[in-house]
């Protein structure tokens, strides 16, 4: 396991020993998977430092929110979930209750509570990866107040019992829950699932996720389908006759370590196609998922000057790491779409900037031990990404000069929300306090033994950021974000 990010125990045995060598190699993989196990369920319980105050006082902190054009410093009083009071300027006065909880503004920013639209929960079937309770402390941990989880269940959300489930429970946590669910019956691209009766039972978004609609005929009947409810359908884009066995990106780093690729072409025609059929069908609301590739950016860029309702998301993956990592066969590395190339990297950060991508989503793919740290060919697809995603992006976006903070809370708040057509976060009197608390500036390094999350699945761990959540703040509840 040197290729790990995460620690290792290391064993030493004595080569005299070779009778009991298999009982010893056992039984300490067994004690060491419970070592690690261990210390994430524990420290994940201590520390999650959720709490439900009557009353908090965010005294002179700069507010933030493009949605109302906001930028302003000001102090916010909130009472029973509700903002109660909102003074402009920074002579207001603090509350003497002593119940009340005052958080000061000073080097603080608060936002409307950040959403990612891309999230997989793993619940119904896969909680052995994570839960719907452990994915929405990971999130608030992270400094969202909403996601939006995908179908690739077991089984898959594609019936209105699985919807309701999922939403029945998260009725009760700080980070909202929207569903996403399958276009076709068991995401097998062939039959469409009930879309109608989905949509009534709260569904915001159709897709596949996992897998992509290759049947142009099935993703025709699917726009003509939803049409009477002008629904948004979305696709995971992948021609999988071209990237079946794939480990990593196609080009000179899959050609050195002698692995099947995945080329960006592959990608690349099925954003072509859908945004073909979306016009031909009379400009159908289409989204673009975890978009990676230039070609992709332009297709989507080509769409929105045209005048076609075409949308897409960008991951803080795809927009800091490149091909290059998987010279050291770490599996942390390996995701689909896979990482590619710093071309590919330069073109998203250029989307970002003139607006051809509105949404960064995190794509947060909880992945078990035995399913990552194994052979890079088997290795599963994915990685954790909501306790790093506003660090990364801040680091990376913000203080690299690429956008103003303004725009980034664009990206991981309002677009989001606009496009699913979920109510606009307002920060004024009378309104429901549903907000995520930035420190820009403060450093700090992550450290993956302490996610909130079932699983520990990253890249990231040790990583320097600068910027970061510091509070969630969202259904009369609070979480300190302790990322």
């Amino acid at each position: 396991e040197s290729n790990s990010s995460l620690p290792t125990v290391e064993l030493i045995l004595d080569e005299n020993l070779p009778p009991t060598r298999n009982i010893v190699l056992n039984l300490a993989e067994f004690v060491r998977a419970f070592i690690n196990c261990s210390r994430l369920f524990i420290y994940r319980f201590a520390s999650m430092n959720l709490t439900t105050p009557s009353t908090i006082f965010l005294h002179n902190i700069r507010v933030i929110n493009p949605a109302e054009s906001k930028d302003e410093y000001a102090s916010v009083l909130i009472e029973q979930g509700t903002i109660t009071r909102y003074h402009v300027g920074t002579d207001a006065v603090i509350p003497t209750d002593e119940k009340c909880v005052v958080i000061d503004g000073a080097g603080l920013v608060c936002a409307p509570g950040f959403y990612d639209m891309h999230v997989h929960l793993r619940e119904p079937g896969q909680e052995y990866k994570e839960t719907i309770q452990t994915g929405t402390n990971c999130a608030a941990n992270g400094g969202f107040t909403g996601v939006c989880c995908m179908p690739n269940t077991a089984p898959a959300i594609d019936h209105p019992a699985i919807v309701e489930y999922i939403l029945h429970r998260a009725k009760d946590t700080l980070t909202e829950v929207h569903v996403t669910s399958a276009i076709t019956k068991e995401r097998k691209g062939k039959e469409l699932a009930p879309l109608l009766e989905m949509h009534k039972s709260g569904v915001v978004m159709f897709s596949d996720d996992g897998s992509c609609i290759t049947d142009s005929a099935v993703m025709r009947r699917a726009f003509e389908y939803v049409e009477p409810i002008d629904a948004l359908l979305s696709q995971h884009c992948e021609d999988h006759s071209m990237t079946e066995g794939f480990v990593m990106n196609e080009g000179a780093v899959s050609a050195l370590l002698g692995v099947k690729g995945y080329p960006a072409v592959a990608e690349e025609i099925m954003i072509a196609r859908d945004i073909m059929l979306a016009g031909y069908l009379g400009n159908r609301r289409y989204h673009v998922s975890h978009l990676s590739t230039r070609g992709g950016i332009a297709l989507v860029r080509f769409a929105k000057e045209r005048g076609q309702r075409v949308s897409c998301e960008v991951t803080p993956h795809h927009f800091t790491l490149t091909d290059e990592t998987l010279k050291g066969y770490d599996a942390h590395y390996k995701m689909n779409p896979p990482l590619r190339t710093q071309d590919d990297i330069l073109a998203i950060i250029e989307g970002i900037k003139d607006g051809t991508v509105e949404v960064i989503a995190t794509d947060h793919a909880p992945h078990a031990r035995h399913e990552k740290q194994v052979e890079l060919g088997i290795a599963a697809n994915g990685i954790l990404g909501l306790e790093t995603s506003i660090g990364l992006s801040l680091t990376h976006l913000v203080h690299a000069g690429h956008i103003s903070l303004a725009r980034l809370i664009a990206l991981m708040s309002v677009n989001p929300r606009a496009i699913l057509g979920l109510p606009v976060i307002r920060i004024a009197e009378g309104q429901t306090a549903n907000m995520t608390i930035l420190a820009p500036n403060a450093e700090w390094q992550y450290d993956a033994l302490q996610t909130q999350s079932k699983s520990a699945n990253t890249p990231y761990h040790g990583w320097k950021m600068k910027g970061k959540p510091m509070y969630a703040i969202n259904r009369g509840m609070m979480v300190e974000c302790g990322v």
